[in-house]
């Protein structure tokens, strides 16, 4: 089922305002995140309208975990973070996502909790393309 008026299900303008697609895994959908103050920060959105872990099946949980961990290990290659961070928000927007946020030592916000949408670091739709095919073709 989907909700009209979600990002994550409806694709196209609505999630364009703050993710780039990648490509699709077997839980769901990567995107590269807009806002880039973290370089290499990525999104990966299930591929069903749910809103808590929860709700998924034993297996449909193993899989998206999964799918975080192969989404996680293609950022560690590209990028070579010290750390990533995961965050599952959706007070508003409840369609079940995580938001991979690579962590620099000498980057801002080191020990520290990241902020969500700084607004700091824009990139051309051109950067953006190279992002995610460094991304897609990693994973």
């Amino acid at each position: 089922m989907k909700d009209c008026n979600c990002a994550y299900c409806m694709g196209g303008e609505l999630v364009a305002k703050f993710a780039v697609p990648v490509c699709e895994l077997e839980s769901g959908t990567v995107y590269v995140f807009k806002e880039q103050s973290k370089k290499g920060r990525c999104i990966l959105a299930h591929k069903k309208h749910v809103s808590e872990l929860i709700d998924l099946t034993d297996d449909e949980r193993n899989v998206f975990f999964a799918d975080v961990a192969k989404l996680s290990r293609a950022m560690h290659k590209v990028f070579s973070p010290d750390k990533i961070n995961y965050g599952a928000y959706g007070d508003t927007g409840c369609h079940l996502h995580f938001h991979l946020v690579p962590k620099y030592k000498d980057g801002e916000e080191w020990g520290g909790t990241f902020e969500m949408n700084s607004g700091k670091t824009i990139l051309s739709d051109d950067e953006y393309t190279k992002l995610a095919e460094l991304v897609k073709d990693n994973l």
